[in-house]
């Protein structure tokens, strides 16, 4: 094939423009492929765009990790059957000795007051918390008030006190010696709640209304309290006045007596005198 000159090539490529324009095309580019003849412009279809995914944006100034559930206290799980409950009591006053959830009551502390007596005992007590002498020595009801109780169990009720198991709702002494708070006895309800389930004991006797009203949440003065069987997942409550408000107030030491006499029919024991 003979070689066109440039000048040539340019004459041709003009000369088929024209012949497209002539022929209604205005874009040789828009000719199908394979067709010999050439099309009319074909409108474009317009693709929608594609839809973008959108992404969950934080908060202003909440960072993912402030979503998270609060950390739920991690307190030993109940003593199964055959495995030694006081090493499982053991493990839960190192980690209640830890505890930093009440402020005041770290800041107020000595040491932490567990709790003291026959890790598998059938009766536990249960007051409202440590006081001066408690703090001092990390155990409950040494002071005059705890005189007091060993007198009730042992000359009323004619048992020993270390056959019984006895604690207090927070485990700190308050300041002053004050009642304590609401919140204070929610953070260390877990505590209360693991120890009870390690002892596992079939009677509760809660001294004080500080005491009764937590244990049993209720709102009820000790005053309605006292008298009644209540119950705690299965266990039998009775509630009567605290060994220290005895102290203030002795004439109510004959109701006392009354509501040891129910606990003591409900355990089955003999009442001295009878």
């Amino acid at each position: 094939m003979e070689k066109l000159s440039k000048t040539s090539l340019n004459y041709c490529l003009s000369e088929y423009l024209e012949d497209l324009k002539r022929a209604g095309v205005k874009d040789f580019r828009k000719m199908p492929a394979n067709s010999a003849q050439p099309v009319q412009n074909a409108p474009v279809k317009q693709s929608k765009p594609a839809r973008l995914q959108e992404t969950p944006v934080p908060e202003a100034g909440v960072q993912p990790q402030d979503r998270r559930e609060p950390a739920q206290l991690n307190v030993v799980s109940p003593a199964p059957a055959g495995e030694d409950r006081a090493s499982k009591l053991a493990q839960l006053a190192q980690q209640i000795a830890q505890c930093t959830l009440c402020p005041a009551l770290v800041q107020n502390r000595t040491q932490t007051v567990f709790g003291t007596g026959d890790p598998y005992a059938e009766l536990c007590f249960v007051g409202e918390g440590p006081g001066a002498e408690e703090d001092l020595q990390g155990k409950p009801f040494v002071g005059r008030s705890g005189q007091l109780l060993t007198d009730m169990i042992e000359k009323g009720m004619g048992i020993k006190r270390d056959s019984v198991f006895i604690c207090n709702i927070v485990r700190c002494r308050p300041p002053q010696n004050r009642n304590p708070e609401k919140q204070e006895a929610n953070n260390c309800r877990p505590f209360l709640d693991a120890t009870l389930d390690v002892v596992q004991p079939k009677f509760i006797c809660c001294l004080g209304s500080i005491a009764a009203t937590n244990l049993l949440q209720t709102d009820k003065p000790i005053g309605k309290l006292r008298g009644i069987v209540h119950d705690y997942n299965g266990v039998k409550v009775v509630c009567t006045y605290h060994p220290a408000y005895l102290l203030r107030n002795p004439s109510a030491k004959k109701q006392t007596w009354d509501d040891l006499k129910l606990l003591m029919r409900e355990m089955g024991l003999q009442i001295p005198g009878k």
